[in-house]
């Protein structure tokens, strides 16, 4: 019997087990697929939400404190795996005029670093540039991460000191009175003392048993992958709702669209080239560079963005960290933190009613 099971292999799952193994438990993770496959490999890695001062300040919390972790993890990552996650400081470019008022007003209240760009200054920080875009907000502390290499290194510092089972589907969640005792997989039982929930756009699914799921619902989202050269561009760019990640190799993404598609995650012709046409009119110079991919991948989206993160209502020992949204990587940390502090009746890091399984969203 396992002390704590999780159950999903994402990157929150990988962190979630990656806390409770450093607190002294013992860990049992189980992933339907490979770990770090759905949206974790598939996402763009901005270590900020799009649009910050858009969402709740529950959202802003967790990532917050994220932004302030990542250095350090990235470094022990390094340390313990040899895996660098290339988290890089890029700044983000905010392109959208009618966004600055807002911005500034969360930027104060939340401490955040945040200036406003134009005319040649904006066109000498960002080279290739569209010439029709002359103003912008720049957030210059804001940094991404190579989420696959992530996904590897978190994979790799927990796979030698937990018991890991891919390409295992949980079936069924098992129940002793009101209490979770394990559950049964398309291979067999495993009993656990506590059941941490963090299956992305599948979790909903999983507690279908009980008659009451969180709102978590799967959303589609493309993106494409230009091969470009390195220092071509700079910083994560946002205008319209589309961002461009640039990477250090030189690989550029751009994306991503939001559809609501169920749990089809398959790519389209027409959205590749909605992508394509974006990304060119905000930087002319990709008109002339190659596409090297085109992928999909399921967001689990919430009421709001935010997470639901504790314990699941009447089943004493089941946890859920799930419904992160468009936000799973730069929450990540925090929400691992908060999950196992939940999990193992520790202080938690951050007032925990924001993101209860019952809270009004």
């Amino acid at each position: 019997m396992s002390e704590v099971l999780v159950v999903g292999g994402g990157i929150i799952g990988l962190l979630t087990a990656r806390e409770l193994v450093d607190a002294g438990a013992e860990v049992t993770l189980i992933e339907m697929g490979e770990t770090g496959r759905e949206s974790s490999w598939a996402g763009g890695g901005i270590i900020s939400p799009v649009y910050p001062w858009r969402y709740p300040d529950a959202v802003t919390a967790l990532a917050t404190w994220s932004q302030h972790a990542y250095p350090g993890l990235a470094e022990a990552l390094v340390h313990e795996t040899g895996i660098d996650p290339e988290l890089t400081v890029s700044g983000m470019l905010v392109l959208d005029l009618e966004e600055q008022a807002r911005a500034f007003s969360w930027a104060e209240r939340h401490g955040h670093a945040i200036e406003t760009v134009e005319g040649p200054h904006l066109h000498e920080i960002e080279t290739q540039l569209g010439p029709g875009l002359t103003r912008g907000l720049l957030l210059p502390h804001i940094a991404q991460i190579r989420t696959p290499r992530l996904a590897k290194a978190v994979r790799r510092s927990v796979e030698e000191r937990i018991a890991l089972r891919e390409n295992e589907e949980v079936l069924e969640l098992l129940v002793d009175g009101a209490r979770v005792t394990g559950v049964r997989t398309s291979t067999g039982t495993l009993e656990a003392r506590r059941v941490v929930i963090c299956a992305g756009a599948w979790t909903a699914k999983l507690l279908e048993q009980f008659g009451r799921t969180p709102e978590i619902t799967p959303v589609r989202g493309q993106m494409i992958l230009f091969y470009g050269k390195p220092g071509q561009i700079n910083h994560i760019t946002l205008h319209r709702e589309q961002y461009l990640i640039p990477r250090r190799d030189g690989r550029m993404l751009f994306g991503s669209t939001l559809e609501h598609t169920g749990f089809v995650k398959t790519t389209t012709a027409e959205v590749k080239e909605a992508l394509y046409r974006a990304a060119f009119e905000m930087f002319p110079v990709l008109k002339r560079t190659p596409i090297e991919d085109h992928w999909a991948g399921l967001r689990p989206s919430s009421p709001s963005g935010i997470p639901f993160i504790g314990a699941y209502p009447a089943v004493d020992g089941l946890f859920i960290n799930a419904g992160h949204f468009r936000n799973g990587l730069v929450t990540g940390p925090a929400s691992a933190r908060l999950a196992a502090d939940l999990a193992l009746g520790r202080t938690p890091i951050l007032d925990p009613a924001p993101y209860a399984v019952d809270a009004a969203r």
